[in-house]
Order: C-alpha cells, then structure tokens, then sequence
C-alpha cells in the first residue's frame, strides 16, 4: 500500500530548500518555505543511502532466512517471490528500526518486528494487486504475484503472510531487550493497522467511495504502514505516550506524503501511458480530483507537520537525522534502489 513502489530516476518535485525544475509549465515557487527553518546548522547532512542501504543487507538476510522453502513448497515460493523481490526498499522495516534507535534501543531488538512489518506489507500488495481489486500486473519491477503464481496461490501466500509476521515476532524478540507489555502492544499496533479499520477500510473506500472520501483513502491506505512502523519501532525502543502519538502523527504524514508526491509525479508522465493504463491508474488522489497545483499545497502541508513532529526528537541529538531525512525523501526522491517499478 504506500511507501512502497519503486520510481525511475525522475526529475524531483520541489519541496526541498533547493529549487528543482519540474516542467516549466507548472511552477512550484509556491514551496520555497516548506523547509522548516533549524535552530542551528548540522555539521554535515545525514547520509540516508548509506544508511538505508546497510539496513537492506540486514534486513534481506534476515528475511531470507525468516521464509525457508518447506512443505507445501509452492505456498512458500510465492511467499518470497514478493517478499524478497529485488529493489524493495524495505521503507517500513528500516523506519522501525530508526524509531526505535531513536530512543536508544537496540536494532537487534526491532528486526524481528521490522521482518515483519514487511511480510505484512508484502501481503498487502500481493492483495491489492488482484483482479479484483486494484488489477496491477508488475510489482517492484517484477509481474504481480498472481500473474506468476495465479490468483489462488496469490491469495493464500497473502493469506499465509499475516499469521507469520505475527509469529516471527513473537519467536525471535529477544525477551531480555524487549518486555512483554511492549511486545503486545507492538502487535495490537499491527493488527489494528492492517484490519477493518486501517489499511483495508483504505482499499474498501478506495474502490467503493465517492470523492469525498480521498483524505481517508490517503491516509489509511498509504499512511497506514508508515505509521505504524514508526509506531512499532518508538514502543519497541520504550518511548513515552507522548513521544508514541508524536510518532504517529508524524508517521501517517510522510506516508501520504510519498504517495501525493508518487501522483504527482506521476501526472507528469501520463501522457505516455496508454488508455489501459490511465483506466487503472483511477483510484483516489487529490491529483486526479483536484489537480496538481492543490496536491502541492497538500504535499507542502504534511511536509512542515511530518518535521514539526519532530521537534520534541531533537533532545536526542543526532539519532533524529534519520526521521528528518525520511521525510525529505518522501518529498525529494534522491535516490533510488535496484530496479524500479
């Protein structure tokens, strides 16, 4: 659902301090203060490539060991088929585990959870992907899991995916760095994210509603897992009540973030796409309801609240960098990695 798809290397929509030159029929002067002024200057820029490139390693090698190939084998191959798929950025493990060294935890502590949350949202696509729901061919550079392995199979992998991710943290947190009070709160988190009230009341409204229904389209189908994975990490890390709303606030905003700035670019490219693909390309956005001078305004707006949230952060020092970089590269798209889709 969002913060998930890979983009081709594209021009950067400009939401940064930087001006970047879009098209030249539309002008985006309007953003020169989505930049939240910094109380003083970082001695240099955090590094997110690095970082998040070094945790993808991390995070693939446990997945890969997290989904062997057993008995009944064609469940489980199409499980890592969408799991492992090259070029996943992996953007909801890496954003727990960052919350949640944000407070001084330790990431050994969160990769279970972080494996998980993955599994989850590697289920959540192979869902979305149907026929009979959002009917996308490719995903991550690769044919949709039910394009290789039939909807059936497709269904059941999904199926399968869910229970295992709650499994998986339950058996590999470690007990003497997380206490179990943390533990189930982290999957009631999940659980809440992922039900009738989260991310598939998203997809439900995304294919039912009117339009008046995009903010909550938006924010329970694209905003969802980044929320909770920050969530997540922050409870694992032991943050206060306080600190966790804050995280979710901040969570849901970058999420909708990158998928406003998803469609917008987007837009931008749909000339060339064929009247097959404008027809699928129909769910909720503000873009295709509004227009894009009005998804600017939008993305502009999550962009100063994601970075107000975190403000009360800065007390830890340079553990936030990351959660800031985050939301620059929701709005900027530097970099990408592996193959796009």
């Amino acid at each position: 659902m969002a913060f998930s798809s890979m983009l081709p290397p594209s021009p950067a929509l400009c939401l940064a301090r930087k001006p970047v030159n879009l098209r030249p029929a539309i002008s985006f002067r309007c953003l020169a203060s989505a930049a939240v002024p910094t109380r003083s200057p970082r001695p240099k820029p955090f590094d997110l490539k690095t970082y998040w490139a070094t945790l993808i390693a991390e995070i693939n090698q446990k997945l890969d060991e997290a989904i062997p190939v057993q008995y009944p084998e064609r469940i489980y191959e199409a499980m890592r088929y969408s799991v492992l798929a090259d070029g996943a950025k992996r953007a909801p493990p890496v954003m727990c585990v960052t919350a949640c060294e944000l407070f001084g935890g330790n990431r050994l502590a969160a990769f279970p959870t972080a494996c998980a949350l993955e599994m989850v949202h590697a289920a959540s696509l192979i869902h979305d992907d149907l026929p009979c729901m959002d009917d996308d061919p490719s995903r991550r550079g690769q044919p949709s899991n039910h394009t290789v392995y039939g909807v059936d199979m497709a269904i059941l992998a999904g199926d399968a995916l869910f229970p295992l991710g709650f499994r998986h943290i339950v058996s590999q947190t470690p007990s003497d760095l997380v206490p179990e009070p943390r533990l189930l709160r982290v999957i009631a988190e999940i659980a809440r994210s992922v039900g009738s009230t989260g991310m598939a009341a998203g997809q439900f409204l995304d294919l039912e509603g009117g339009p008046n229904s995009v903010d909550f389209v938006q924010e329970k189908k694209f905003g969802e897992m980044a929320e909770c994975s920050a969530v997540c990490g922050g409870l694992l890390g032991g943050a206060e009540d306080e600190e966790i709303r804050r995280l979710r606030r901040y969570g849901r905003a970058v999420g909708v973030l990158y998928q406003v700035v998803e469609d917008i670019l987007e837009e931008q490219t749909k000339s060339g796409m064929s009247d097959e693909e404008k027809k699928k390309k129909k769910g909720k956005s503000y873009v295709r309801l509004y227009g894009i001078e009005k998804a600017v305004e939008v993305a502009k707006e999550l962009k100063d609240k994601a970075k107000k949230e975190l403000e009360a952060f800065e007390k830890y020092g340079d553990r936030v960098a990351p959660l800031y970089s985050f939301v620059d590269y929701a709005a900027e798209r530097e970099f990408t990695f592996g193959s796009s889709s």
